[in-house]
């Protein structure tokens, strides 16, 4: 088997597979993770200033420069462990070194990502985190204290993972210096791989959360101006029962509101879908941490049962709404342009009608006037006729006014007979 015979994206396809590690990161260590987006478009946006961004940062640390066009990239800044990404509406990065600051989730370890290079992101910070990871002690319940001090108790999450090889706790919220909090307190003898996959499930799970939830803003702005037009249409519909409205003017005004809403449809379908997506890998990776309770606290799955998943379940809502409304509009549309052309249809018949009593009216008319033809025709022909026939007529001792009379009824006829043919010439 040679080179040829394999498809031109083979290697390429397979080399995909392995082209994202997870991160291998052992404990003690730290983790600051960030994730930007563009606010508009960020789907088609220039890929390039991201690879700008990532080269502007490693040039600060004098780290190595990936290629052009490069969608993921590993590598050394200082300390830190780099690992950068480029998904379809964000980049991600993730710097990792080994020890913990003295102070609890220190703002200082996020120095690692400059303000200065933060604030010229090509887009906005979707996702922040910071990971403090420890080892688990020998009796797991003096973690509590820590816990219990670092996060909101009202909406810990606390939870055993990976077969309760580790302990994650969150609250989900943001602290002064901008950063989601999580805790990872790994076994003894845990390796690094399984950490680094623990570590990288906890930043996905909270980047899908951030970008899934840009489509409940979507849908609240979408249900005001959905609120705005039901009450019209509903309007428009209940007016085709009443024949005082012109079925015109009120398929006028239906087709601009379902202009509207179709313009609202292709606004808002990308990031309905997306946000459908997102909320998909959400659940798979709290799915994949086989998580159990941990001394009685909150899991994840239960926490985004009761804080996430009604804010997917507004978007599904908004989004049903939508179409619902789109294809009402659309079937009343055919409703009123099926009376509509109901209505043309009986304007055109009685149209025709009128156009075969005027033609019939005007054969009458020319029937008439046919006959008046011949007779004045005739006339002239049988006074033509008469002073071609008196010598004859004197000849054989016939009287002018017998020759006259005997000659009418042949002349009578040929004219009507001419002119029937000529009638009948033109109408073929």
């Amino acid at each position: 088997m040679t080179p040829n015979d394999d498809h031109p994206l083979r290697y390429a396809l397979v080399n995909e597979l392995h082209a994202r590690p997870f991160p291998a990161v052992g404990a003690p260590a730290h983790v600051i993770y960030l994730a930007f987006k563009e606010p508009k478009d960020a789907a088609n946006r220039d890929r390039s200033k991201d690879h700008d961004h990532l080269v502007d940062l490693l040039t600060r640390a004098g780290g190595a420069v990936p290629p052009e066009g490069a969608t993921h990239y590993t590598g050394e800044i200082g300390r830190h462990v780099l690992k950068w990404e480029s998904h379809t509406e964000f980049t991600t990065y993730l710097a990792h070194a080994p020890g913990v600051s003295e102070r609890p989730f220190d703002p200082a370890e996020a120095e690692v990502f400059p303000p200065a290079w933060m604030k010229a992101a090509p887009g906005r910070r979707i996702a922040a985190v910071s990971i403090r990871i420890e080892e688990l002690p020998a009796d797991p319940m003096k973690i509590l204290p820590a816990v219990e001090s670092w996060f909101v108790p009202e909406s810990l999450v606390c939870a055993w993972v990976l077969d309760e090889t580790a302990v994650v706790a969150t609250d989900f919220r943001i602290d002064p210096a901008g950063l989601m909090r999580f805790a990872l307190f790994a076994k003894p003898g845990t390796g690094q791989g399984r950490i680094g996959r623990i570590v990288q499930r906890l930043c996905e799970i909270e980047t899908y959360r951030a970008v899934s939830m840009l489509g409940l803003g979507r849908a609240r702005q979408l249900t005001t101006k959905l609120n705005a037009l039901e009450p019209e249409l509903s309007a428009l519909v209940d007016s085709m029962k009443d024949d005082a409205h012109p079925a015109e003017d009120t398929l006028h005004r239906l087709l601009e509101v379902s202009t509207e809403l179709e313009s609202l449809a292709v606004t808002h379908t990308f990031r309905f879908s997306a946000t459908n997506a997102y909320e998909a890998i959400v659940h798979d990776r709290v799915q994949v941490l086989r998580e159990s309770r941990f001394n009685g606290r909150q899991k994840f799955e239960e926490f985004m049962m009761r804080r996430y998943d009604p804010a997917m379940r507004t978007v599904k809502s908004a989004e049903v709404r939508l179409n619902a409304m789109v294809e009402r509009a659309a079937r009343a549309g055919e409703l009123l342009r099926t009376r509509v052309d109901v209505a043309r249809q009986a304007q055109n018949q009685k149209l025709l009608e009128s156009m075969d009593r005027r033609s019939d009216l005007q054969l009458r008319l020319q029937r008439t006037v046919e006959g008046l033809s011949v007779v004045a025709i005739s006339y002239y022909a049988v006074s033509l006729a008469a002073y071609a026939v008196y010598p004859i007529a004197k000849e054989v001792g016939i009287s002018k006014e017998m020759a006259v009379a005997g000659l009418t009824p042949f002349v009578v006829a040929i004219v009507w007979l001419a002119l029937r043919r000529i009638r009948n010439s033109v109408g073929h």
